[in-house]
């Protein structure tokens, strides 16, 4: 009997004991990358030595049907480890992505071990070092992302023999050197991103050659030379602004290079016939000879010698002089312009000091707007008169002196102080008036160092008027701290967040109505943004989120930071980035596009209907899967104790699935999210 138990068996247990071996191969490179990567077991809790990899146990690894590890999904996830030597022990992975981290080291050349590797997403970490040129030898890699990290050194040649790459994008590093003209040759390379790193040089005229190039961004860069005409086929995915050494016929903002044009940054050769002899005393030696060679070829004494050199040295000392003495007279101009520029900024910028309101108003007698006298420093005045064109009527409507920012928030009191990030402090304050508003004190540093810029992206901010945004009352800079100061509308309820997460029972959760009442708002405030109504332009949000969310008393919904990316450096705005897809709001499609659109922002408003809908800050695959099948225990909050409408659950659990979808073209245009929810019967 049991042999014939064990003959039955026997068969089953030789189909899982490879399955078994196999998980278990791979489980000490899994250890040993938890053990790198989250060092302090916060985030990868579910990777333990006991469990089967390929068991569902192990949050973002997925396995084939031999179980092997095929795909270890962990972006956004915050780690702070290092990426370990050990990854290129997992030999059947196809997909490694540990983008928006916060990674620190270089990237292990043991990583080119992964044979089997397709996509590699390392972008948007802290990684340092060198491009290892190992990773040239990947022979299945399409997409390799590198970006918005702190990588040194060249692009490796050895990446021009990644015959199946379409992908390559390292923009925002710290990478030098020329453009390898191997890249070139890369048949299936449809997007090139080399922005905002140092890169010198030419453009290969070989990048032509990759014919399915669609999108190169040079960018920011120190390139120079003449840009292979080939190039115009891209059209608009051709970006090269901010290479000032750049020339080419054909391309918007580029004067055509000249025979004689060199290279500025290289030394130039002394050539005799750039040498002029006018006003000097003319002389028998030919021209084309050095008179200073002749000299002593014409005197056989030393005090002949001397005799010819007094007056060419008298005049070289002529000139010194002269040059000295403008040089002087220049700098005491100088210096005495800038005394008496500083006699009234002294005022403001006096530490020791604060100005009285009636001082205040005197000096806005004298100037042109309560402002111009509190400009940046260091010839940074986006307020000036005239600047960029913008309308000075305009400006002033919305300008708000510094001293009653100072007297709102009491001299920026710690007490006033209601949050504090990584750019910016926002405080609590009274104006004059007595209505009460939140200021955001930016840094200099941190806004767009070109001035038509950050004036182009003012004046966006000041036409944004919509009943679902966070009104903008004005703004202010000041010269003595090197900030802007953007007032707005304080907003009570604070944001979302505070309404997810909450313990069961509590007598905080939102009612079904209110739920549906604030997806609709915030909809509509997105289809203010995307819409081009009157002077306002469409533009796309960026980082929707439910902390950028704020409820007033009413309990209607409120968009905050509307627009602020366009007054942001692009570090700043990227950080801002990462933390967004870190709570899951980002559109999947950035990683690989690196663009914004519209459908970005649709993305970010359906995991906000899934937060609103199950009360959870995280949305899970159970969620989704619940909301697919209708099942209201997995995606419909408990805390409603069923008081909700299972008709609107259905369609808002079928809305937020569609504008999550992973494909953009499937995702809903805003226009048609407002119409469909305006059919919902709520108040």
């Amino acid at each position: 009997m049991h042999y014939f138990l064990l003959s039955l068996l026997l068969p089953l247990l030789l189909l899982l004991l490879p399955l078994s071996i196999s998980s278990l191969t791979e489980l000490p490179a899994l250890m040993a990358m938890k053990a790198s990567l989250d060092p302090q077991n916060q985030f990868l809790t579910s990777w333990t030595p006991h469990a089967d990899p390929c068991g569902g146990a192990f949050e973002g690894v997925a396995c084939n049907e031999q179980g092997r590890v095929t795909n270890i999904s962990l972006q956004g996830k915050g780690l702070c480890g290092q990426i370990p030597p050990a990854v290129g022990g997992l030999k059947n992975l196809t997909g490694l992505y540990l983008h928006f981290n916060a990674l620190t080291g270089k990237i292990p050349k043991q990583i080119a071990d992964l044979n089997q590797l397709a996509d590699l997403y390392l972008n948007v970490n802290n990684l340092s070092g060198a491009i290892p040129r190992e990773i040239g030898k990947m022979p299945n890699l399409q997409v390799l992302q590198l970006c918005y990290n702190k990588l040194t050194g060249g692009i490796p040649t050895e990446l021009g023999q990644l015959k199946r790459l379409s992908v390559l994008a390292v923009q925002s590093n710290q990478l030098t050197g020329a453009i390898p003209a191997s890249l070139g040759e890369l048949g299936t390379l449809t997007r090139l991103d080399l922005s905002f790193n140092s890169f010198f040089g030419p453009i290969p005229a070989k990048l032509a050659d990759a014919s399915m190039l669609e999108v190169l961004d040079v960018r920011s860069n120190t390139l120079s030379g003449n840009i292979p005409p080939a190039l115009k086929r891209l059209n608009e995915g051709f970006q090269y602004e901010n290479n000032p050494n750049l020339c080419g016929v054909g391309f918007s903002g580029l004067e055509p290079c000249t025979a004689t044009a060199r290279n500025p940054n290289m030394p130039q050769p002394f050539e005799p016939s750039n040498f002029s002899g006018k006003g000097l005393p003319d002389s028998s030696t030919p021209k084309e000879i050095p008179e200073t060679a002749n000299i002593h070829s014409n005197c056989s004494q030393t005090h002949c010698s001397e005799a010819s050199n007094s007056p060419e040295i008298g005049l070289v000392f002529g000139v010194i002089g002269v040059v000295v003495a403008l040089t002087v007279s220049g700098l005491f101009l100088f210096c005495w312009y800038r005394r008496q520029k500083q006699k009234i900024g002294s005022t403001f910028d006096s530490s020791d000091s604060r100005l009285s309101t009636d001082q205040a108003k005197e000096v806005h007698k004298k100037s042109v707007s309560p402002l111009i006298n509190l400009e940046y420093s260091n010839g940074w005045d986006p307020l000036a008169r005239g600047s960029s064109g913008y309308s000075q009527e305009v400006l002033e409507s919305f300008m708000i002196n510094l001293e009653e920012v100072e007297r709102a928030t009491q001299s920026f009191s710690e007490v006033n102080l209601l949050r504090k990030g990584n750019f910016s402090a926002i405080y609590k304050g009274i104006l004059r008036d007595g209505s009460v508003v939140t200021i955001n004190c930016i840094s200099k540093t941190s806004c767009k160092p070109d001035e038509a810029e950050f004036l182009k992206g003012l004046k966006i901010l000041t036409s944004l008027k919509h009943e679902n945004l966070v009104r903008l009352r004005g703004f202010c800079c000041s010269k003595g701290r090197g900030e802007w100061f953007l007032i707005y509308d304080f907003i009570p309820n604070e944001s979302l967040l505070q309404y997810l997460d909450i313990k069961d029972g509590s007598a905080e959760a939102l009612e079904w109505s209110t739920r549906v009442s604030i997806i609709n708002g915030i909809a509509k405030g997105i289809g203010y943004l995307h819409g081009n109504a009157g002077n306002k332009p469409a533009i796309v949000h960026q980082t929707i989120s439910a902390e950028k969310v704020l409820i007033d008393s009413h309990y209607n919904p409120l968009l905050s930071e509307s627009g602020l990316h366009k007054l942001l450096a692009d570090d700043i705005v990227f950080s801002m980035l990462k933390a967004s897809a870190a709570m899951g709001y980002l559109a999947p499609e950035y990683t690989t596009t690196g663009r914004f659109t519209s459908k970005s922002d649709i993305y970010a408003f359906g995991m906000i209907v899934f937060q609103l809908l199950c009360g959870k800050r995280k949305i899970t695959q159970v969620t989704r899967q619940g909301a697919e099948a209708g099942r209201f225990e997995d995606f419909i909050d408990a805390n409603l104790e069923g008081k909700f409408s299972e008709s609107e659950a259905s369609k808002l659990g079928r809305l937020a699935l569609l504008c999550t979808h992973e494909s953009p073209i499937y995702r809903p245009p805003i226009e048609n999210v407002v119409k469909e929810l305006s059919e919902f019967n709520c108040t």
